[in-house]
């Protein structure tokens, strides 16, 4: 081996280049708003290092969470056909994951589930956590009844449980440890506490001279049959204060701590396991929640079925999230008020829909009862004193209910009225005339033919000085009377009963109806007679 000499042609190209590289370094150099010194050159240096060190950091994180999380995916174990039934036999307790690779929603929860395995393992829970690919292993996913995606499925000693948690990492961990025999943890210590209160945004706090009697018993009691909220024992009151400052020394206490201003709840009530349930569901939210796909079904499943609902964008929300929460204070126990981003479409469209707002961009504010199946709607500017009175309205009885309508339309020269919610009842009911009333949908595959025959109809009876024809869209129309449930539907509304409207035959020809109204009409006129 040896190695070739340069020759003169590369020589000059590494010249040429040289000069090149020495002539452009020293323009920039001169350049006005170039590098004009070595101090602007040392800083410039310093900015790239400190921009390569921030990347590295970054990078070293992300590759710290990406470990720690390939580190708790490797404790769920992966089910097969083979090993699903054996796993189930052979642990005491287990929890498993049922998904699909193309389920959105599975691949949202599976790293918080496997957080919370993580999580789980670290304290020595004796729960055993799997996941299975239900669209691979068809026949594990039948024996487990996996019928939707995601499913979490729970066994004890080889007997299904029902999963009733929420799917939070923290949710998980707090039901499986619950579930699996430790439903309250004690604190002996005030370092203990500290460690704890780190760890807990929202929890439950006994504090006990003593660990038995019948108080105590009701607390255990309570914490095993609740399946979200962690909680937590004392006897010392010092330990106690750690978690909550303002408590007092007392032979029993149980108070809610939860992450927002109003911090600290007390429970005054009988020590009856019942009664601290209840305490629990109407003070466990904050004073204004925002609705999330993580907490939506503890939401819809709260006993608070009167709520008010605050639609808007996040940075609208800001100025008047402070005195909404003075105005959901007055109400506390009474009203669950929610907050929910306006842009969200899976979460605000389909309540927005329901009051035909679903295009709004601007603030909505809305209630519903769920008790009565009521909506009700804030017309006025949503300032914090209107928002007041519109919620003193709903517990007193005295706001009105909202029934969804188009604007009113012009009828002049219509042969068959359009009809809205607002003119339902001038056009209908208050009518002197008898009405032949048209519901339909847009989605409504019948409702083109339904509406031929009308504008048929109207035509032959276009000389009857005592027959209206009217139609009315149910999906963007609502009224307390209009009640229909199939579309199309035709109701004919005799002139002297709108109270019973009669159901006529969507399947019937143009000249059957024509001969049933004719009837309607004759015995109408008949009755006239009759009465003169």
């Amino acid at each position: 081996m040896f190695t070739r000499k340069p020759t003169s042609r590369s020589i000059l190209f590494s010249l040429t280049i040289f000069l090149l590289v020495a002539s452009l370094i020293s323009i920039i150099a001169t350049d006005e708003g170039g590098i004009g010194n070595d101090d602007e050159l040392e800083e410039l240096i310093a900015i790239d290092e400190q921009e390569g060190e921030d990347e590295r950091q970054q990078d070293g994180d992300t590759q710290k969470e990406a470990e720690v999380l390939s580190k708790a995916q490797r404790i769920v174990l992966e089910l097969n056909t083979d090993s699903s039934r054996r796993i189930i036999e052979e642990n005491e307790f287990v929890l498993i994951l049922g998904y699909a690779p193309w389920c959105a929603r599975s691949a949202e929860l599976m790293p918080r589930f496997a957080e919370a395995a993580n999580k789980l393992k670290e304290t020595g829970s004796l729960l055993f956590m799997a996941k299975l690919d239900a669209e691979r292993y068809p026949k594990a996913a039948s024996f487990l009844g996996i019928k939707g995606f995601p499913t979490l499925l729970f066994y004890v000693n080889g007997s299904s449980q029902a999963y009733n948690g929420g799917f939070s990492a923290d949710d998980i961990v707090i039901w499986a440890r619950k579930k699996t025999g430790v439903p309250v943890i004690r604190m002996s210590s005030v370092t203990e506490a500290e460690d704890f209160v780190k760890k807990y945004q929202t929890f439950v706090l006994g504090l006990f001279k003593k660990f038995e009697g019948p108080d105590y018993e009701e607390f255990v009691k309570a914490a095993i049959s609740d399946n979200e909220i962690q909680f937590v024992e004392a006897s010392d009151v010092e330990v106690s204060k750690v978690l909550v400052p303002n408590i007092k020394a007392t032979d029993s206490y149980i108070g809610l701590v939860k992450s927002e201003p109003e911090r600290y709840t007390s429970y005054e009530g009988i020590f009856e396991v019942d009664k601290i349930l209840d305490f629990l569901d109407h003070n466990k939210f904050p004073l204004v929640t925002k609705l999330t796909d993580l907490n939506s079904v503890k939401v819809y499943s709260s006993p608070l079925k009167l709520q008010v609902m605050v639609f808007a964008e996040d940075d609208e929300f800001k100025n008047l999230a402070e005195p909404l929460q003075e105005v959901a204070r007055k109400f506390k126990s009474k009203i669950m008020f929610l907050y929910v981003n306006i842009k969200d479409e899976n979460l605000a469209k389909p309540f927005l829909t329901l009051f035909g707002l679903e295009d709004s961009e601007s603030t909505v504010v809305a209630a519903f009862d769920n008790r009565i199946n009521a909506k009700y709607l804030l017309e006025s500017d949503p300032m914090p004193n209107n928002i007041e009175e519109f919620c003193s309205g709903l517990l007193v009885g005295s706001q009105p209910l909202y029934f969804r309508s188009q604007p009113i339309p012009d009828n002049k020269n219509a042969s068959v009225l359009t009809v809205v919610g607002k003119t339902f009842d001038d056009l209908v009911l208050s009518n002197h005339k008898n009405v032949l009333l048209e519901v339909h949908t847009p989605w409504c595959i019948n409702c083109e033919t339904a509406k031929k025959q009308v504008e048929k109809l109207a035509k032959h009876f276009k000389d009857s000085d005592n027959l209206l024809f009217a139609r009315i869209d149910a999906s963007a129309n609502e009224h307390p009377k209009l009640l229909v449930n199939d579309y199309p539907a035709l109701l004919f509304y005799p002139a002297d009963d709108k109270e019973n409207p009669i159901n006529l035959s969507t399947k019937s020809s143009s000249k059957e109806l024509a001969v049933i109204i004719n009837k309607h009409l004759r015995a109408k006129e008949h009755v006239s007679k009759d009465e003169l």
